[in-house]
């Protein structure tokens, strides 16, 4: 083929799903001549496994990328058509909002925003070679021919990178939905250096709406007044669906166990590590043997499609037993399979290899997110391309990176976990992956990260302000409940006895009040005549501020304590293999994920206290 020279842009981003939509917004946003690369235009901002945004621990990705001047959440706002806030039943630590979308009309939302971000050009073409010039990233060059010039690449591929989707024994070099994949890149990158994998991943099979008989199901509905994801949405989203809750049998158990040998996933066909927590229903059968039942979420794909989308019954089976398997669950005995269900295998990159800019270590200039990193998930790719794309910004303008730590987000643990102690299967975010997790809530994403977003440059100057003025808001209440009693009354001392509560005979701060189990804020309001007119967002701080000021006091002192190790920067060139004191495994650990600091150090797998104490003692004799 012959190449010729087609345009020079700042950074190229490699892939238009959710981690390349947001590294290519947030390059151009900083200023960036930036160009974004797709197989298929079509395909941009594609949700080839679930319609859905959000989820436990997902959720709060979501408002943390939104408090930075991410665009998931905008787009979620105006594209979801069910909202439902999961964990409700728990403390607020693992509150999370999950949202059924509008899959197309989501894709529709994102490809034109992208269209119209200026410094950015949206471009259809595979990326077949990534160059560089003394080591350093130079261009991109498409399958056409064409050569882009470039100071930075991100690789967003998500599962097209030598994808080969698997049904039964019917096997296609291809990405999620019939797209072709991007098979000549991976040579590219191994040429580069760089130490690839093969992960796996799983859809469900979609059914037609008409074929299924809901009356055998139990109905989902949103909630009576759902919050966005955005802190910028004024408008409260509008529940306009309903999903569907169904149970797998005995029969779907035995369909399965007859047809083991015929599954990709124990034959042998399939070779690529999957998912442990978002596994293949053929899995949980042989990892549950059991468990008599599975539920099953029926899900619509959109308002203008009849297509429903099984959760939870992700499979690889022949199409045949996947039919079989539709037609022995209640409610889908008569279901017409619009689509089978599927696995597909890619390549991805050891994440170990990157730092924590997410630039690769030994190419300057490279930059991986999302899938590509060894994670699962629209809302982990997200974020990950976000901080692809602003720390490729910041290294071209000569700027200091950007790195969120596990103690301020989630963001910050998702990436500390994957360059730090690597995965050896699809990485999943979950709330118990943080040690932080009663600070590090969805709900104060936005005290916790709009100022980081300001100095970056991705969120205006009004909203830093609108978000001060709220906590400012919530402090003012907070002290005026510490000294403001409820008087002794009937109507008091009928209220606490209906919250088997003790009597507050002399009265009681409001605080106080406010602390004890099961009483919350707003049902305050009858023994509190000077209480001021709230909004809703600043009522739920007010409670949660008060009711866990305790347990919250307790882990800013861990914070603290990770800061203090965060402080002890180790050198870059720090030699570990003539570093007396560490163990032979300590060593080749360190040398090869190069922490920044001690604290990140004692996080890498392999790296015992000991090795730790000296490292300590070098950087005290170093000083």
């Amino acid at each position: 083929m012959q190449e010729f020279p087609a345009g020079t842009y700042d950074i190229a981003v490699i892939g238009a799903g959710h981690a390349g939509i947001e590294a290519a917004l947030a390059a151009a946003r900083l200023g960036m001549e930036t160009a974004v690369f797709t197989i298929n235009l079509d395909a941009v901002g594609n949700m080839p496994c679930n319609p859905a945004i959000g989820g436990t621990g997902k959720g709060h990705l979501v408002r943390e990328l939104d408090a930075l001047g991410g665009e998931m959440a905008r787009a979620a706002d105006e594209c979801c058509i069910q909202y439902r806030l999961l964990n409700k039943g728990k403390g607020p630590a693992v509150w999370s909002l999950r949202a059924q979308a509008d899959r197309k009309k989501y894709q529709g939302r994102m490809k034109y925003t992208l269209e119209r971000q200026e410094h950015l050009t949206v471009r259809q073409g595979e990326v077949v070679e990534v160059r560089t010039d003394n080591g350093a990233v130079s261009a991109v060059v498409l399958a056409t021919g064409a050569v882009f010039a470039a100071r930075a690449v991100i690789l967003a591929t998500g599962t097209y990178l030598s994808g080969r989707t698997i049904v039964g024994e019917w096997v296609e070099d291809s990405g999620p939905d019939g797209m072709h994949a991007a098979s000549r890149l991976t040579e590219s990158l191994r040429r580069l250096g760089l130490p690839l994998r093969r992960f796996k991943t799983g859809t469900p099979p979609r059914v037609h709406a008409a074929t299924v008989d809901f009356g055998e199901m139990e109905v989902q509905t949103g909630d009576e007044l759902p919050i966005p994801f955005s802190y910028s949405t004024r408008t409260p989203p509008e529940n306009r669906a309903v999903c569907h809750l169904t149970w797998t049998t005995e029969e779907t158990k035995r369909i399965v166990q007859e047809n083991l040998d015929r599954a990709p996933m124990y034959s042998g066909l399939i070779e690529g590590v999957g998912p442990r927590y978002c596994p293949s229903f053929e899995t949980k059968i042989v990892r549950f043997p059991d468990k008599l039942r599975h539920q099953l979420f029926v899900e619509p794909m959109g308002l203008g499609t009849e297509e429903l989308y099984i959760q939870g019954f992700s499979s690889s089976m022949p199409e045949e037993v996947q039919i079989q398997m539709l037609h022995s669950v209640p409610g889908l005995r008569r279901a017409v399979m619009t689509r089978p269900a599927y696995a597909i295998e890619y390549d991805c990159v050891d994440p170990l290899a990157l730092s924590p800019t997410l630039e690769v270590k030994a190419v300057p200039g490279l930059y991986g997110a999302g899938q590509f990193n060894g994670s699962s998930g629209y809302e982990e790719a997200a974020v990950q391309g976000f901080m692809a794309g602003v720390n490729a910004a910041r290294k071209l303008r000569g700027q200091d990176p950007f790195i969120l730590s596990r103690a301020e987000s989630y963001i910050g643990t998702l990436i500390d976990d994957l360059v730090t102690k690597g995965t050896n299967e699809p990485y999943r975010i979950m709330t118990s992956r943080s040690e932080y997790r009663l600070l590090l809530r969805q709900d104060n994403a936005d005290l916790r990260l709009t100022r980081r977003g300001y100095d970056i440059g991705l969120v205006p100057r009004e909203r830093l302000q609108a978000v001060e003025e709220k906590y400012a808001a919530v402090e003012r209440e907070i002290k005026r409940l510490r000294h403001t009693g409820a008087s002794p009354s009937p109507a008091l001392a009928d209220f606490l006895r209906s919250k088997d509560t003790a009597d507050a005979t002399g009265g009681c701060p409001l605080d106080a009040l406010l602390r004890r189990p099961r009483i919350h804020y707003d049902e305050l309001a009858p023994f509190d005549p000077g209480r001021p007119d709230l909004p809703p967002d600043v009522r739920e701080q007010v409670e949660i501020s008060v009711k866990y000021e305790g347990y919250i006091r307790r882990q800013e002192k861990q914070v603290e304590d990770f800061q203090k190790m965060a402080s002890h920067r180790l050198p870059a060139d720090l030699d570990y293999a003539g570093l007396q004191g560490l163990r032979l495994e300590a060593r080749e650990k360190l040398a090869a994920v190069r922490p920044l600091d001690l604290g990140q150090a004692s996080r890498i797998s392999g790296v015992s206290p000991a090795d730790v104490a000296a490292l300590m003692i070098y950087l005290e004799t170093h000083r």
